[in-house]
C-alpha cells in the first residue's frame, strides 16, 4: 500500500515561521511611530485612528510605489532607503494639497520572504514616518512563490492626511502673475530609473560602484539618494499665508506635473536657464542622446517641488524658506494660456 506524503504550506514555498519573525520586527518598528491618534496595535484586522483638532477636516489620501528604483536596491543589497523613499513620495503628494500626514500603511510582497530584508525595508518606512510625524499603523507582508524573481520584492504605500477645508490648496487658489519658486531635488527621487539603468548599466557598462568624476560619488549612492520630503517648507508657507499652489515633480517631470496645480486658462512660463541641472542628469542625457522634450518629461532635472506664491510676497516666501535651510530659486511665472500653446512654456 503506497503512502502519500503530506504537503505542508512550507513545501509550497511559504514559510510561516519566517513571516512571524518579520511581523515581530515590523511591530517594534511601527510602534516607534505611533502618535496620539492611534487606537489599535499592529496585528488587528483593521487599523483605527482618531481624528481631532480640526474644525472642518478634509481627508486627503494617496497611494504610490517606488518603481524600478527597487532594482538598484536588489543590485546593491541595500534595502534601508527605499522605504523612506516611499513615505516621502506619498507625503509630498498630499502636502501639495495642504494636508498634514496622519497615518501610513505599507504593502511588501515577495516570492520568498527574508525577515532581515523585510525588516530593513520597513525600518526605512518607519524612519520616514517618524520624520514626517506620521504613524505607521498597518500594512501587508505577502509571500507569493512564483510571482517574483528570486531576491526581489515589490513595495507600495497608502497615506492619509488631513487639512482644514479653508487651507486646502486647489487649482482655484493659483492666480495669473504668481511667481514660481523651485526647491531642489535630491536626485532622481523615484522616477526615471528604467531609463537610468538602461543607460548607465546596459549601454555605458558602468557598475553600481563606478564613480564618475562629474558626479563625485558612486552610482549606487547617487541612484539610491533618498527622495526628500517637502512637508516642512510647504507647511511653513501655508501657515504664513504665502502659498497659492504647489506641484510635486515626479513622473512626467515639470512638463506633466506643473499643470496639475493650475486652473483652466492658465499656464506656466519656465525659465530654463534659471537653474543648473545636476551632473547625474546631464550624464544620462549625454549617454542616451535624449531628445530635449523627452529629457524634460521623464526626469525632474534637479527640481523636486514648484511653489506658486503671490508676487508681492515672493521676497518674504524666499526668506522664510532660507531660514528653514532651503535653497529656493525663481523658476518662472503663472501666465494666461494662449490658444494653441502648451500649459508649460519653456523660455
Amino acid at each position: 500500500m503506497s503512502t502519500i506524503r503530506p504537503i505542508r504550506y512550507r513545501d509550497a514555498g511559504v514559510n510561516i515561521d519566517e513571516a512571524d519573525r518579520a511581523v515581530s520586527s515590523i511591530k517594534k518598528l511601527a510602534k516607534r511611530t505611533f502618535t496620539h491618534g492611534v487606537l489599535a496595535d499592529i496585528g488587528s484586522f483593521g487599523a483605527s485612528y482618531e481624528l481631532s483638532g480640526l474644525r472642518r477636516p478634509v481627508l486627503v489620501s494617496s497611494a504610490d510605489g517606488v518603481g524600478t528604483k527597487l532594482k538598484i536596491a536588489f543590485l546593491t543589497g541595500r534595502h534601508d532607503t527605499v522605504g523612506e523613499d516611499l513615505v516621502n513620495h506619498c507625503v509630498n503628494d498630499i502636502a501639495v494639497q495642504g494636508a498634514v500626514p496622519l497615518f501610513f500603511l505599507d504593502y511588501f510582497a515577495t516570492g520568498k520572504l527574508d525577515a532581515a530584508i523585510a525588516a530593513a525595508v520597513v525600518a526605512g518606512i518607519a524612519r520616514g514616518c517618524k520624520l514626517n510625524g506620521c504613524a505607521l499603523i498597518g500594512g501587508e507582508t505577502a509571500e507569493m512563490p512564483g510571482l517574483y524573481a528570486e531576491g526581489e520584492y515589490d513595495l507600495a504605500g497608502f497615506i492619509v492626511g488631513a487639512a482644514e477645508r479653508s487651507q486646502l490648496l486647489t487649482p482655484t487658489s493659483v492666480r495669473c502673475g504668481d511667481l514660481l519658486l523651485a526647491l531642489p531635488s535630491t536626485g532622481l527621487h523615484t522616477n526615471g530609473y528604467s531609463l537610468a539603468r538602461q543607460l548607465l548599466f546596459d549601454r555605458a557598462g558602468y557598475g553600481p560602484a563606478t564613480v564618475l568624476p562629474e558626479i563625485g560619488r558612486s552610482l549606487a549612492d547617487a541612484l539610491l539618494a533618498v527622495h526628500r520630503s517637502y512637508l516642512k517648507p510647504i507647511g511653513a508657507l501655508i501657515k504664513a499665508r504665502l502659498l497659492h499652489g504647489a506641484a510635486h515633480i515626479t513622473g512626467g517631470g515639470i512638463t506633466d506635473n506643473a499643470p496639475r496645480m493650475l486652473p483652466t486658462g492658465l499656464a506656466v512660463s519656465i525659465d530654463a536657464a534659471s537653474w543648473k541641472i545636476p551632473p547625474l542628469f546631464e550624464v544620462l542625457r549625454r549617454i542616451g542622446h535624449i531628445p530635449e522634450d523627452d529629457y524634460r518629461r521623464t526626469l525632474n532635472l534637479g527640481v523636486g517641488m514648484i511653489l506658486a506664491v503671490p508676487t508681492p510676497s515672493a521676497g518674504k516666501a524666499e526668506a522664510l524658506l532660507r531660514r528653514l535651510g532651503e535653497s529656493p530659486f525663481r523658476i518662472g511665472r503663472v501666465v494666461e494660456r494662449r490658444r494653441g500653446r502648451p500649459r508649460v512654456d519653456y523660455q
